[in-house]
């Protein structure tokens, strides 16, 4: 009787709120704009090559053709297996195997699941033994990044994975010559033009240890892709490619498609993209999931993807690197609900230091929040049904697919890594990203916008991990989107100068406070100190100011309306002692150009090349 009642209620709840049409939402949007073109100001052009609409209904859902299947149910868009428990990974770098023995250890019983040893020199027995003391690889994953060319560790490896169930173990080596050869550098490690020798140690590996149901020794690393500067759609469709070049380079050499495909580990980036991101994730599945069913493997595990995501390492920034915790945070719960099988957040300071004890701790915490307190691992696929997002999948996965066919008709990855096709999207999409990072269209915390004042840092080493920076004419290198800001604001810490930008504000006040805001944050980008001041009453006084203050930039902060009167009058008694800048793009420019005010800054400018133009008349 109660779930009666219950059923009532809940239908009569839904007679107050009557269906509405797309019509009528369309007829009322339309009233608001005022004329306004409704695709210039509500319709979003990704770089990702589709449109987003400003919103989704379930008539929208029609022409999704992957829905009605479950989450371990082909094409796997839902999941691979009914569940959403993913592992909590850790990267440890290796210089003393006894030491991260030790940290990696500690890092198992402060919640990590599976762990990664980077490791950047040949290894025997006893490396291994020391390396590995204390873990048991059929309860935790374990993973090996070392370069493809040195396979010295694998012997020692599989020989203390022997001690345990060779069902159970589980272990990846990770050697990834397309990515981390080809890719990164232009050539394969192995100096082979196809990377034969590299092939032929992975297929012989693959089949000397097929005893071991869960080794896997071939990976495909997505996120240099995403990292180089790349779109989610381009991270995703030559990942795919790279997948399915891997593929055949095995079963070139005798694998069957079912052992290549199950060998294979994927690697991608999770950017602060928060939506797109899970529809990437919930698209790769899709995707390979197609690619494999083309060869008709044995097994149907081969359809399901093993992928590892990694948070992105090119919106990490070094100034204010607390503002990180945050990007890393949301793109763990991208990758959450997107679905993974494991999952690394980044230490907040990865970009400068390897080994930080707290870092790592608060990047650990943020999974284990999202597991025990926000639960998302209890929830299989909870964007499922989304009208967004299922929208988003379909639209990411049929431009990543259109990716991959074109890849597949210059001849494989290779081929078409090898003729500049790859390499020159990625660096034209990575151009445009850099102009958006410099016109702050798109906002770094920190360093392209909202830069904190004070702070000044030493001049940041970048290091490659294998010691070798040799790179071709078509590699991809990684990049962090802020470096320039950076390494401009460095080069300002460095130069004993300490420039100051003063504000005069004056005229009207509300339009000066607001033109000052601005200033100091555009100066202070470029680690220009800033001199905010509230109001000045009259030129006179400001200007008596800005040269006590001995600065050598003066930004007159006023209204559009007072700045014909007022920035000559600002000129005229501060003359050579400083540059003089008008904040803003006011009607009178041209007019006060022919006065010998000759600079501006607003919203429309470059930041980063404006800041450069600034810093070298200031001679630095």
């Amino acid at each position: 009787k109660q779930k009666v009642m219950a059923n009532n209620k809940y239908e009569r709840l839904f007679d107050e709120f009557p269906a509405v049409s797309t019509e009528a939402w369309e007829s009322v949007i339309m009233t608001d704009l005022k004329g306004a073109d409704y695709q210039k100001k509500l319709v979003w052009r990704t770089a990702e090559g589709f449109n987003v609409r400003p919103y989704y209904r379930a008539e929208d859902l029609a022409a999704v053709k992957f829905l009605g299947a479950s989450a371990g149910e082909f094409p796997y868009v839902r999941g691979i297996k009914n569940c959403n428990k993913w592992k909590v990974f850790q990267t440890i770098y290796v210089e003393c195997p006894a030491e991260a023995n030790q940290k990696a250890l500690k890092a198992l019983d402060c919640g990590a699941e599976s762990l990664a040893f980077e490791i950047c020199k040949e290894v025997d027995k006893a490396f291994v033994e020391a390396l590995t003391a204390g873990i048991d690889p059929t309860k935790n994953e374990v993973v090996f990044y070392i370069c493809t060319s040195n396979t010295t560790i694998v012997e020692p490896v599989m020989e203390w994975a022997a001690q345990f169930d060779k069902e159970a173990v589980r272990i990846a080596f990770d050697f990834d010559p397309i990515m981390w050869g080809l890719t990164r550098y232009g050539k394969f490690c192995c100096g082979m033009e196809r990377g034969n020798e590299c092939f032929d140690k992975i297929a012989g590996y693959i089949q000397r240890y097929k005893e071991f149901k869960h080794v896997r020794f071939a990976g495909v690393d997505g996120s240099l892709i995403g990292n180089s500067g790349s779109t989610i759609v381009e991270e995703l469709g030559y990942m795919m490619a790279a997948g399915h070049e891997m593929l055949v380079e095995l079963i070139e050499r005798g694998v069957s498609a079912t052992d290549a495909a199950k060998s294979i580990r994927f690697t991608t980036s999770i950017t602060s993209n928060y939506f797109m991101e899970i529809a990437k994730l919930r698209a790769a599945r899709m995707l390979w999931a197609n690619i494999m069913s083309a060869y008709q493997p044995e097994c149907k595990c081969a359809e399901k993807i093993y992928l590892h995501a990694v948070t992105s390492s090119w919106n990490q920034t070094v100034y204010d690197s607390y503002v990180n915790m945050l990007r890393g945070t949301t793109e763990a719960m991208s990758a959450a609900i997107g679905g993974v099988h494991s999952l690394e957040v980044l230490p907040f300071n990865a970009a400068t230091t390897k080994n930080d004890e707290f870092a790592e701790r608060i990047a650990r915490n943020v999974q284990l929040l999202l597991k025990s307190e926000a639960h998302f691992d209890n929830v299989v696929d909870p964007a499922g049904g989304s009208y967004y997002i299922e929208n988003l999948t379909a639209s990411i996965a049929e431009e990543a697919w259109k990716l991959f066919k074109e890849v597949e008709a210059e001849g494989g990855y290779i081929a078409a890594f090898n003729k500049g096709v790859i390499s020159a999207r990625v660096k034209a999409s990575a151009e445009k990203k850099n102009k958006e990072v410099a016109t702050r269209r798109t906002i770094l915390l920190g360093t392209n916008q909202y830069p904190n004042f004070g702070e000044v840092l030493e001049a940041q080493k970048a290091e490659c991990a294998c010691g070798c920076c040799e790179v071709g004419e078509n590699a991809l290198v990684p990049y962090r989107g802020g470096e320039q800001f950076e390494a401009m604001r460095q080069m300002v810490d460095a130069s004993g100068k300490a420039p100051k930008a003063f504000m005069l504000t004056c005229g009207s006040l509300a339009m000066a406070r607001a033109r000052a805001q601005f200033s100091c944050n555009f100066f202070a980008c470029a680690g220009i100190k800033v001199q905010d001041n509230t109001f000045f009453a009259s030129v006179e006084e400001g200007v008596k100011a800005a040269k006590e203050a001995k600065a050598e930039i003066v930004v007159v902060c006023s209204s559009d309306d007072d700045y014909a009167t007022v920035a000559p009058e600002v000129a005229k008694l501060i003359g050579d002692e400083a540059i003089v800048v008008v904040a803003g793009a006011p009607a009178c420019a041209e007019e006060l150009k022919a006065q010998g005010i000759t600079h501006f800054i607003s919203v429309r400018d470059n930041v980063l090349e404006t800041l450069k133009g600034y810093l070298k008349e200031l001679g630095i």
